[in-house]
């Protein structure tokens, strides 16, 4: 088992579209995947609304207690978008125009036949000390300070950040996986899963029920862990377990095992 300690992210989606239901988010999967193949363990995230003190306050607090923050949403041109201006007061930063930017986002604006107004130049307006996440989609960049990257809420402009953003991340183990099905109902396995969790405590363990039409019940258990080893002991204790229930198991990929709507009653 590698000593190596955990390299840790919070994920802050900013919107009150989001709490309002009107907008489904389709960036956390992105980048909790994006973040596990550079060796990095998404353990938060938070869903909060465009209020600036608690933009500020989360800001503060989860910067202090995880390695990488990552914040989508907020950074357009309209009067809700005030992610950057919080950002500048959690760190206790003024705000500056980039030249650059400025020039880019006029190029743009007047290629689309538009004029460059104030609105627009907010989107060239960052907190100093910002290093710039380029944007190959929409232009106007996102940006890192110290340990928290500000990105776009726009899936596709997120993305294209997010690559940028990966050079600016120095990762840890990557979080390895194992995963069975078996033709056994969630109750029926949970004490052995139970079981074998104790015994390694440094792997999570999860269970993903599905009952399904004509078959019944089927359970998905996925295992996750930074050490191979470790892995492939706990993945043949619990293909044993099952085995002795009865059951059938067979291997399956971690990344596709899916939780059905219904669990087991």
């Amino acid at each position: 088992m590698s000593d190596t300690k955990a390299v840790t992210a919070c994920l802050i989606l900013i919107g009150n579209e989001i709490l309002s239901g009107r907008t489904q988010d389709k960036n956390l999967a992105f980048i909790a995947k994006g973040l596990n193949d550079l060796g990095v363990q998404m353990h938060e995230v938070r869903v909060i609304p465009d209020i600036r003190k608690t933009i500020v306050d989360t800001l503060n607090e989860c910067r202090a207690a995880f390695d990488y923050i990552f914040t989508t949403g907020g950074i357009g041109p309209t009067h809700d978008d005030i992610t950057s201006e919080c950002v500048a007061e959690a760190f206790g930063v003024g705000m500056y125009r980039d030249p650059d930017t400025v020039d880019l986002l006029t190029r743009r604006t007047e290629e689309r036949g538009q004029t460059m107004n104030e609105a627009r130049l907010r989107m060239a307006t960052f907190p100093e000390g910002s290093v710039l996440l380029k944007n190959e989609i929409s232009a106007a960049p996102g940006y890192r300070i110290e340990n928290v990257f500000v990105m776009a809420g726009v899936p596709r402009i997120m993305q294209a950040m997010f690559e940028e953003a990966k050079a600016h991340i120095t990762g840890g183990n990557r979080m390895l996986g194992r995963g069975l099905a078996v033709d056994l109902g969630e109750g029926t396995i949970a004490e052995g899963l139970a079981l074998v969790q104790a015994r390694y405590r440094d792997i999570d363990i999860g269970s993903y029920p599905q009952m399904r039409q004509q078959v019944g019940f089927r359970v998905s258990v996925v295992l996750r862990g930074p050490d191979a080893d470790v892995l492939d002991r706990a993945h043949i204790e619990i293909m044993q377990i099952m085995r002795d229930l009865g059951g059938n198991p067979v291997e399956e990929d971690p990344d596709k095992a899916q939780a059905s709507a219904e669990p087991e009653n």
